[in-house]
């Protein structure tokens, strides 16, 4: 459990508050071409269905996911003051709003079409996605960091497009080396540009 909440799932590339962020937006209407709602009402949908933890883990975690200084690709499209690179807070979840962007929604295609496994939720009244049907490798994308005992991980983020060019490239080659992969995806790409 501590691994699994620290450390995201290779597959989709999400921590299980993420995933349950998403998948509650999903659940309320909240796509990019609808309007933005109250970041408290979303915090309230995760905190009741999904993660029996504190609002502030739950809003802080979607601040993140909504900080172009934090993701290479931002995942949820926030409205409103959520922070800025030099450390100054978000407003409270009262005033800000948001929605899913446009690349989430790519993380939650094809979800009703029995792509993936569900699982129990924390009291068994609702059903969860064990894992996102992801159409891109997110994990490579926007990168990681967790911190579990004894284990740890700070993946960088990469270039879409690259990383695209690259699975490309594996799936024609699979016995590709680093140095010939290299060539498709040179190195991290960072949401500051650094």
């Amino acid at each position: 459990v501590i691994v699994s909440r620290a450390l995201p799932d290779v597959r989709d590339g999400l921590k299980p508050v993420h995933r349950r962020i998403l998948y509650a937006m999903n659940d309320l209407g909240m796509t990019s071409d609808k309007p933005y709602k109250k970041s408290a009402r979303i915090v309230g949908e995760v905190i009741g269905k999904y993660h029996p933890h504190g609002d502030s883990a739950v809003y802080e975690s979607m601040v993140r996911m909504a900080q172009d200084f934090n993701y290479r690709y931002m995942l949820v499209d926030g409205h409103g003051n959520f922070g800025s690179v030099d450390g100054d807070s978000a407003a409270a979840m009262r005033y800000t709003e948001a929605r899913m962007s446009k690349i989430a929604m790519e993380i939650l295609r094809d979800i009703t079409k029995d792509t993936i496994d569900y699982q129990d939720n924390y009291d068994g009244s609702e059903r969860e996605p064990a894992v996102m049907p992801s159409r891109f490798p997110n994990l490579l994308v926007n990168g990681a960091a967790g911190i579990a005992v004894g284990m740890a991980t700070n993946i960088p983020p990469h270039q879409l497009g690259e990383v695209i060019e690259g699975v490309l490239a594996v799936s024609e080659n699979p016995e590709i080396t680093n140095q010939e992969l290299m060539e498709y995806i040179p190195g991290p790409d960072f949401p500051t540009a650094g």
